[in-house]
């Protein structure tokens, strides 16, 4: 029996030519992973993989909150090209911007590639969840999430996942709980949840 609150995550992958099989996603997969090895709460996954349409992706981010999804994460579509439209369709169904999120993951990835500032990653919320657009890359995804590690272990930058179980309880969601080797959710003391007697 968990201990741990079961969560539903909404994971949505934005690419006209992976939605129309042209080629192999790897955006879903690559969150899906990341996710079963950060958490320790029993996960539902909600996935969806769709075209860079700007009026299908807001429906979709409604459709999954509207599931009861405490976390939804977009991969893909947030560059500068004509087809870009994910942080449009992300901001048209927000009710808060968190642009905090934003402007770390353009930090983490400039430790990598000067091209980082081209990346037009938002994160909203909308009524008890939060949504959060990562890179399209797998590689990308994972080093956003998790941040970055010295030879001892240390975050040398904090990735953005670990503020993530904090807000999420903020806004009213399920509270989770992360594997510290993987990713170590910050909460202030007072946030923190006793763990139970074995």
């Amino acid at each position: 029996m968990s201990t741990h609150d079961p969560v539903k995550i909404g994971i949505v992958s934005v690419s006209d030519r992976a939605s129309s099989g042209v080629y192999e996603d790897k955006g879903l997969p690559a969150l899906q992973e990341w996710l079963g090895r950060a958490l320790k709460n029993p996960i539902t996954f909600e996935s969806r993989l769709i075209p860079d349409e700007q009026a299908v992706i807001s429906q979709t981010l409604i459709e999954l909150v509207d599931a009861g999804c405490a976390l939804v994460l977009t991969t893909g579509g947030t560059g500068p090209a004509k087809r870009d439209v994910t942080p449009e369709a992300t901001l048209a169904v927000a009710h808060k911007e968190m642009p905090g999120f934003g402007e770390q993951m353009r930090q983490i990835s400039l430790k990598f590639v000067p091209t980082a500032i081209l990346s037009r990653q938002v994160a909203v919320v909308r009524d008890q969840a939060l949504i959060i657009n990562l890179p399209g890359q797998p590689k990308s995804i994972a080093e956003t999430l998790e941040g970055l590690k010295g030879a001892d272990g240390q975050p040398v930058v904090h990735g953005i996942f670990a503020a993530v179980p904090y807000c999420i309880d903020l806004i009213g969601g399920p509270y989770l709980e992360t594997h510290d080797d993987v990713c170590k959710a910050f909460r202030p003391k007072s946030a923190v949840r006793p763990q139970p007697q074995s």
